[in-house]
């Protein structure tokens, strides 16, 4: 009796050459487009802001050597004044400036979705003051804020307000004059961002809420600003951080001034760095308005998310 013995099974074919490098060709690729945007990247943002990190715990100065404190910076910001001074003037604005934009922004942006005549001019308008010079904005609006020969006093004179504000000469009226400023200039912007939002949204749904008999409020507050969710988030955040960040506007207007009454987080960092040579003091203020960057930001992400699920 003959038995049949099985062909031994043919061993897989390896794939060819051509398609081994295929993958190995396209990580190339994609690398060569990643590589100069990352060195550009780590050149200017990734190595200063590590080097950021080891300045804040050192003694440095410009003209020495760099002398390792540890945490003795942090502990000196904890009991510094004018540290304390410029964190609270700090939320102060970005507490005014914040919902005023949106507020101003959202408004404009509203209007202007509408089909009116000269749209796009008042578009480009609302816009132009987002892309003028820094130091032209403050000349004219400190003209502006004069005490005695401003147009804003002189307009409150003929309504019959008799003692009006000082403004950027009063310690009380200098920041809101510095956040009108700032919202003025900045609506144009985040105008053009809620626009975007505004047409994404579907007219079916206004459609069925006026049929419904819903009001123009109505429609408002239960399909535009749903709608809008993803914008005002962004939009928040964006404001948030640059509010923090504010320097180069209450720089040329005020100065800080008058006293202290305007100082904020960065200009203090400029002024420990660049005016009194301690780069590494600077430095610590800088990791902790770094930080209270990323918590408030961690904290609208949260909040976000919590109201998404």
């Amino acid at each position: 009796m003959t038995t049949v013995t099985a062909a031994p099974p043919h061993a897989a074919k390896p794939p060819p050459r051509r398609q081994m490098r295929l993958p190995v060709r396209n990580a190339l690729v994609g690398w060569s487009f990643i590589l100069p945007n990352f060195l550009g990247f780590a050149a200017l943002t990734l190595v200063p802001v590590l080097v950021l990190f080891y300045m804040s715990f050192t003694n440095w100065n410009i003209f020495g050597g760099s002398e390792w404190i540890g945490l003795d910076n942090f502990r000196r910001l904890l009991g510094d004044g004018s540290f304390r001074i410029a964190v609270v003037n700090t939320l102060y604005y970005s507490a005014l400036h914040i919902p005023l934009t949106i507020a101003c922004s959202l408004g404009l942006a509203l209007v202007l979705n509408n089909k009116l005549r000269g749209a796009a001019f008042f578009r480009t308008a609302a816009f132009f003051p987002y892309i003028t010079s820094i130091v032209a904005i403050a000349v004219v609006w400190n003209l502006m804020f004069s005490p005695d020969y401003g147009p804003i006093n002189q307009v409150l004179h003929l309504v019959g307000v008799e003692n009006p504000p000082g403004w950027l000469t009063s310690t009380t009226w200098s920041m809101p004059a510095v956040v009108i400023v700032s919202t003025w200039r900045d609506m144009g912007y985040y105008m053009i961002l809620f626009l975007a939002g505004l047409q994404a949204v579907p007219r079916e749904l206004h459609e069925a809420a006026r049929v419904d008999g819903a009001s123009t409020v109505q429609r408002f507050f239960n399909v535009t600003l749903p709608c809008l969710r993803p914008t005002t988030f962004f939009v928040t955040v964006i404001i948030t951080i640059s509010s923090f960040k504010i320097f180069d506007l209450i720089l040329v207007m005020t100065d800080g001034g008058p006293g202290q009454s305007t100082l904020v987080l960065s200009q203090f960092i400029f002024r420990k760095g660049f005016e009194e040579n301690q780069f590494g003091y600077a430095s610590s203020a800088a990791v902790a308005l770094f930080l209270m960057c990323i918590a408030v930001t961690a904290a609208q992400f949260l909040w976000n998310k919590k109201r998404s699920s």
